[in-house]
């Protein structure tokens, strides 16, 4: 059986294809990459070998997009969808898999068209515009924040189930602002340093790397024990403030951590709470749709997360919840975050759209 993934554009919507790719390819579905040639499409599958084709078309996004630059992403996305039907033509597809982002438009668009069966997977709470157009077309929609939903796990990377534990006491505090980081929460990390050691925690702060070299600067004038971590370096020690850029490792350090201030992306929140660690998100203010806040804000709504905007972002919000958890309440958050995901998540979905389809056969 021959499928497509398709969408991508920001990790977040690849990582979600990059599960669904490794569940299928178990199972033994021939796959098959529809993307772009922007975004984090090639960096993400250019080389991965379990899919048998890839294709990268010209597009990039419209919603952002003003005058002539808009009418060109339209004329990008008009020629790639007519590229997609040929793809899906040529090689009889069963089904197509729409993680979204614009690169997933031509394909999941050429597939209504061709009245191929189209699955997607809507990673965050505010759906985004193109899957607001596709979800009446599509036959089944999978999201974790709808009771619709066939299922409502969330795809994960198995490493943050083996690492994950129920948190008893605060030692450790992460601060975490994506793969790019997030000068905003950099800036509170080094605001609260002093303090956070003063009450024997220790920080683990993955800052980006394009503010690397400042936020360590600044660190040093804080006059901090401050360790620069690469991958295979030893996670602990003797410091008050462990930096690094990124890292491979997060399963690991997700682990030493207690507590974690990060972005709410889908799958930052959803990875943070597979492995049980309770967070204040802090949503990037300009994400699309500011999808972000109601990622958090679904968190927040069940007791689960805790939610600040960036422009209310001070100490004392850090000081409350810290005293909130210590006051015996952060094991019963660490455990119920854990109930809120499933290490078997990919291959439920996978399992319900193959009896779709094959119940559709018969």
């Amino acid at each position: 059986m021959k499928v497509v993934i398709t969408g991508g554009g920001t990790g977040g919507h690849l990582s979600v294809a990059k599960a669904f790719l490794e569940e299928s390819s178990k199972k033994g579905l021939e796959c098959i990459f529809i993307g772009s040639d922007k975004g984090q499409d090639r960096i993400y599958f250019e080389n991965n070998p379990n899919f048998t084709q890839k294709y990268f078309l010209q597009t990039c996004g419209v919603v952002n997009q003003k005058g002539i630059n808009k009418i060109k992403s339209l004329w990008h996305q008009l020629r790639a969808f007519y590229e997609a039907l040929g793809i899906l033509k040529k090689e009889k597809i069963a089904f197509v898999f729409s993680v979204g982002g614009y690169s997933a438009a031509p394909a999941a668009f050429a597939a209504i068209f061709l009245k191929i069966p189209l699955m997607i997977h809507e990673q965050n709470a505010k759906i985004g515009r193109l899957n607001i157009l596709l979800k009446p077309y599509a036959k089944l929609f999978f999201s974790s924040y709808l009771d619709t939903s066939p299922t409502k796990f969330y795809p994960i990377n198995q490493a943050f189930f083996q690492t994950a534990r129920i948190r008893d006491r605060i030692l450790n505090i992460l601060f975490m602002g994506g793969s790019q980081g997030a000068r905003a929460i950099n800036n509170f990390a080094l605001s609260v340093a002093e303090d956070v050691k003063d009450r024997g925690i220790k920080i683990y702060h993955q800052c980006g790397e394009r503010d690397f070299e400042r936020v360590y600067k600044e660190y040093q004038l804080l006059q901090l024990k401050l360790m620069v971590f690469e991958d295979g370096d030893n996670l602990e020690g003797d410091f008050d403030v462990c930096l690094f850029r990124f890292s491979q490792q997060m399963p690991e350090i997700f682990r030493i951590c207690d507590f974690a201030v990060s972005r709410a992306g889908a799958s930052s929140l959803w990875e943070l709470c597979a492995n049980g660690l309770p967070s204040l998100f802090i949503p990037y203010p300009y994400a699309a749709n500011n999808h972000q806040y109601f990622n958090a804000k679904f968190l927040e709504n069940q007791n689960l997360g805790f939610l600040c905007e960036e422009k209310d972002l001070f100490d004392k919000v850090l000081w409350d919840i810290l005293g909130y958890l210590e006051d015996n309440r952060i094991s019963q958050i660490s455990k119920e975050l854990q109930q809120q995901c499933s290490s078997n998540a990919t291959e439920n979905i996978l399992q319900i759209i193959l009896k779709n389809i094959m119940r559709d056969e018969r």
